[in-house]
């Protein structure tokens, strides 16, 4: 027997302007952009600080504080930078390795965390079909593997994965990442979604492909939520 899947509405899917509606699995904590992001000196601003408070108080010492701090700050710069080029949600995924490495004599790797990273942006493109964006937007991509070309419940999509290596002046760590993306393009043909998973674990692509496919299946431009439709139970 199957369960019936249950899905949290959040409230941004009651939003009037709301343009796009996807679900996420579980395990992905979504990432508050317009508190993170709040301009220096506004109340909310103040708000941020309060609720980063508790932190700052459970530090051992100053210097785990100030390092806290930092971080904090260099989180909020790649949000502003993701942001400035149509990043509109993003989404700290936490998954456990329950695989186990077949290379391996121990089952010690079983169990370890995996951490993605899934961002969902828009993009302008020329005025054309919804099927030929889609083949466009891989089209001119270097370096991708694994195209696909489907039809999803919105519309054609295009899949495409690759393996980057953040150069050494990037302030990150110089760690192989495998990022798998898909392209949506929206019916007014105009523009269209990027949805980009993220994450070191490159052994598991296959798995990251389905998740982010499985997330792609659930995206629509039109508000699946009827006027007064309540949370399914």
């Amino acid at each position: 027997m199957t369960a019936t899947p249950r899905f949290t509405v959040d409230d941004s899917a009651r939003d009037p302007q709301a343009d796009i509606w996807f679900a996420e699995p579980a395990a992905f904590t979504p990432l508050p952009l317009d508190l993170l992001l709040v301009p220096p000196g506004s109340p909310a601003a103040d708000e941020l600080r309060t609720a980063f408070a508790p932190f700052l108080e459970a530090a051992p010492d100053e210097v785990t504080r100030q390092r806290f701090v930092a971080q904090v700050a260099e989180a909020q710069r790649l949000l502003a930078a993701l942001r400035e080029i149509g990043t509109v949600h993003c989404s700290i995924g936490l998954h456990c390795d329950d695989i186990g490495d077949a290379d391996s004599d121990s089952d010690s790797e079983g169990g370890q965390p995996l951490f993605s990273f899934l961002t969902l942006s828009w993009r302008d493109t020329a005025v054309a079909s919804r099927a030929a964006t889609a083949a466009r937007a891989v089209a001119s991509a270097e370096g991708r593997t694994h195209i696909e070309y489907l039809e999803l419940p919105c519309g054609p999509a295009t899949f495409s994965e690759a393996v980057r290596t953040p150069s050494a002046d990037s302030g990150l760590p110089v760690q192989a990442l495998l990022q798998v993306h898909a392209y949506l393009p929206h019916p007014d043909c105009k523009r269209l979604v990027v949805l980009t998973l993220t994450t070191t674990a490159v052994a598991r692509r296959e798995q990251y492909r389905a998740i982010l496919r499985q997330i792609a299946e659930t995206v629509s431009f039109d508000n699946p939520l009827a006027p007064g439709e309540e949370e399914p139970g």
